[in-house]
């Protein structure tokens, strides 16, 4: 025998390539073709190899032998052919994607199997193994490692233990053994468990007796009784989720248990009972599905409320199912039992403010140049006795219709029309048609466009309860004219010390519609349009089909952009206006127009790659002053760096300042907040503060959070939660990270 440190065996002294195929089949020798091997006396007595270099032993079929292939590699090599081989110093072992080493070894070729002890070492898959001892099968993936430390390359998942049985290739039982996602020998937290199972096919570990532990404190424990399962990678899997710790004013500490059920890839179930210390217990219900040609979610919350001794819930349920390529049903659907459920029970400014729950449902038809829907859709309010709303039209049902091509014959055409049942408990209610073909002439090119239009609107009614003297039966048609037309100039220019394209761009709208006496109409589902860049450009003043506005009117427009050379938009400017060559007749409050609209300023621009504003404003036409205005400044250095700044105002309505932001204070801090006051009536309508901080291998965020549920109440309560990665997020009330994405603008969770 080599010493060990000869130049010999510091390469490669042996190495026995085998192929196994089973004890069964017949086996074939291929005799070593070197020389000096002393072979000692007797049948099967144990052969010594001695020489530094022994050409590859082959054992049974060759046929596709790379897939089953066993390399073994050592210093010293010993043992009995087709029975046993012994490996000292060094050892390495591979078959496929497994790869041993070890101080000694013994292989079994019938078993198939490899014992090693001294410094042990599996990988598999990116998967490593540390131990004193380990026996191995290599065809089934079964053995045991004693004392081991172990790493999961998928979620750098890593632990010691007492013992590891390995099940099959992807399945492990770990005995007294610790879990972490931390790097290092003292890791920031662990769960230690008597008993883990871990399924890499599965992608879920579960935990029999267990403590959590964090910076060495424990804080959370499971009996022996109640399994805790978490997952491998950031998969989704079925288990007891962390519990759910909160408090409110309305409802005071609230303490869940939520339960998630991944029932498949494509469907799961969470079912989370909340107890509400002065209200009860509330039980919900939360279920998701997606297929090739359906997807949707429901929701149910249902509570037997202390304080107001009676059943109280809410539900929601949206859908979509596609029939065939061209047929589409769909719901949007949601009720609650009284007009405070949302203000009493929820934790978001989102469901709070939901005064409007609609109930629709329809289907729809594509063709190829048209489509078709039929639908039904219904409302329940949900009344603030401070400032009440009125309850909209429902649609029991609206059939509608649309059909249009562009570019045939040079023409572009549409038609649209509908027939709709409108049904009010207090109001006037009937029938109404609509009619509205359309055709242009689209003249476009690169420096200026023009576009003639001529529409027809053709609208009936039949009234079910029409008042006394007036008729049930209606009928009016109105043609539409217009012309939309411009220039577009271009010119280099400087700006910020860049070099960039500057355009003009005039526009002129003309509109010519001819009065129709509607005073008798009912008004199902018109209003006064909101007056802005997008409204300015259209033939009606209204919303909706009950009242065509008469107009003899031009909008003058004006829009300059900076484009740099790589064609992004960096500024935009525009100012717009409607003159009036008429006195309108057709208003909703018997009130006549001047002789030309408010005055539309707009601009928006990136000032720089972190800096972005932008500025909308309408001044009135009679006394200058701004009627309503819109300025936000957005400046974002760095990714998680990011303040927002805004200012609302709307004449007698609002004047409120919003600014929001999350910013680093420290190394691994961050701070958030959001303040929204109202100046008009000097008041916090929302205000966030909280911080966050991020460690390697964990998260933890403090947010406190209060906002306006009616104009006399508020809401307000604080969430801390501590985020381990790679196994649980546990926290005291509602999820402070989907609250911040709600309330910043750019947000972006550090974790």
């Amino acid at each position: 025998m080599f010493p060990a440190g000869s130049v010999y065996a510091r390469t490669l002294m042996a190495s026995v390539l085998l192929t196994a195929f089973g004890a069964a089949q017949a086996q074939q020798v291929v005799p070593a073709q070197t020389a000096n091997t002393k072979e000692q006396s007797g049948q099967d007595k144990k052969s010594t190899v001695t020489e530094p270099m022994i050409t590859p032993v082959l054992i049974g079929k060759t046929d596709n032998a790379a897939a089953l292939t066993t390399v073994l590699k050592a210093e010293q090599v010993s043992g009995q052919p087709d029975r046993m081989i012994q490996l000292e110093h060094q050892v390495e072992v591979t078959r496929g994607n497994l790869n041993f080493s070890a101080d000694q070894a013994t292989y079994l070729q019938l078993d198939d199997q490899l014992d090693a002890v001294g410094k042990v070492t599996l990988k598999r898959n990116g998967d490593c193994y540390r131990g004193d001892v380990m026996s191995f099968i290599l065809e089934t993936g079964a053995g045991f490692v004693q004392n081991p430390s172990y790493f999961f390359a998928k979620n750098n998942g890593q632990g010691r233990a007492e013992k590891i049985e390995f099940e099959s290739e992807e399945r492990a039982r770990i005995s007294n053994g610790t879990y972490s996602t931390c790097e290092g020998l003292d890791p920031d937290w662990y769960l230690r468990a008597d008993t883990m199972s871990l399924d890499t096919g599965l992608d879920t570990g579960v935990a029999g007796k267990s403590v959590l532990y964090f910076k060495g404190v424990p804080i959370m424990g499971t009996p022996s009784w109640l399994n805790f399962s978490f997952p491998l990678s950031g998969a989704r899997h079925s288990g007891l989720l962390p519990p759910t710790v909160g408090h409110s004013n309305k409802g005071g500490i609230e303490f869940g248990t939520p339960y998630y059920f991944n029932i498949a890839p494509n469907r799961d179930f969470t079912l989370h009972p909340k107890f509400i210390a002065r209200r009860g217990l509330q039980l919900g219900m939360e279920g998701r599905y997606l297929g090739e040609t359906y997807a949707g979610e429901t929701a149910v919350e249902v509570i037997r409320d202390k304080l107001t001794d009676t059943t109280r819930y809410s539900g929601s349920s949206v859908h979509r199912q596609n029939f065939t390529p061209e047929l589409v049903l769909s719901w949007n659907l949601n009720k609650a039992s009284d007009n405070d459920y949302p203000a009493d029970f929820s934790n978001s400014t989102t469901k709070t403010a939901q005064r409007l729950l609609v109930r629709d449902i329809g289907f729809d038809y594509y063709g190829s140049f048209w489509n078709a829907a039929l639908r039904s859709t219904s409302y329940q309010v949900l009344q603030d006795i401070t400032a009440p709303i009125t309850l909209p039209y429902e649609r029991l049902p609206q059939l509608s219709f649309h059909a249009g091509q562009s570019d045939v014959a040079g023409l572009d055409w549409s038609v649209d029309a509908s027939m709709t049942r409108f049904w009010h408990p207090t109001f006037t209610r009937g029938q109404r048609a609509v009619f509205n073909p359309q055709i242009s002439l689209p003249y476009i090119q690169p420096a200026y466009f023009i576009v003639p239009k001529l529409a027809f609107h053709a609208t009936s009614y039949q009234i079910d309860n029409p008042a006394v003297g007036k008729p049930d039966s209606l009928q009016r048609t109105v043609p539409i004219f217009s012309i939309d037309s411009g220039l577009v100039f271009e010119r280099r220019a400087s700006l910020l010390g860049e070099k960039m394209t500057q355009t003009l761009e005039p526009r002129l709208f003309y509109v010519n519609t001819p009065y129709r006496d509607q005073k008798d109409y009912p008004l199902f589902d018109t209003a006064l349009a909101d007056f802005n860049f997008a409204q300015i450009f259209s033939e009606n003043r209204f919303t909706g089909h009950d009242r065509i506005g008469d107009s003899n009117q031009v909008t003058t427009a004006l829009v300059s952009r900076f484009i740099e050379d790589n064609g992004a938009e960096r500024f935009k400017f525009a100012l717009g206006q409607r003159f009036y060559f008429n006195t309108q007749k057709v208003s909703l409050d018997g009130k006549s127009n001047p002789s030309r609209s408010d005055l539309l300023l707009a601009g928006t621009g990136q000032v720089s790659d972190t800096l972005n504003v932008e500025a909308a404003l309408q001044v009135s036409q009679s006394d200058r002053q701004s009627v309503r205005s819109n300025y936000a400044i957005r400046w974002q250095p760095a990714p998680k760096k990011i303040l927002n700044l805004q200012y609302q105002f709307q004449r007698e309505v609002l004047k409120q300042l919003e600014l929001s932001g999350q910013w680093p204070m420290a190394h691994r801090w961050y701070v958030v907040g959001k303040s929204n006051y109202s100046l008009q009536n000097n008041k916090l309508v929302e205000g966030l503060a909280g911080f966050e901080y991020r460690a390697d291998c964990w998260a933890l965020r403090f947010v406190a959070h209060r906002f306006a549920t009616t104009n006399l109440s508020n809401n307000s309560g604080f969430s801390i939660q501590l985020e381990l990665n790679g196994l649980a997020r546990i926290g005291f009330g509602s999820n402070p990270v989907e609250t911040l994405k709600k309330n910043i603008s750019g947000y972006q969770a550090t974790n």
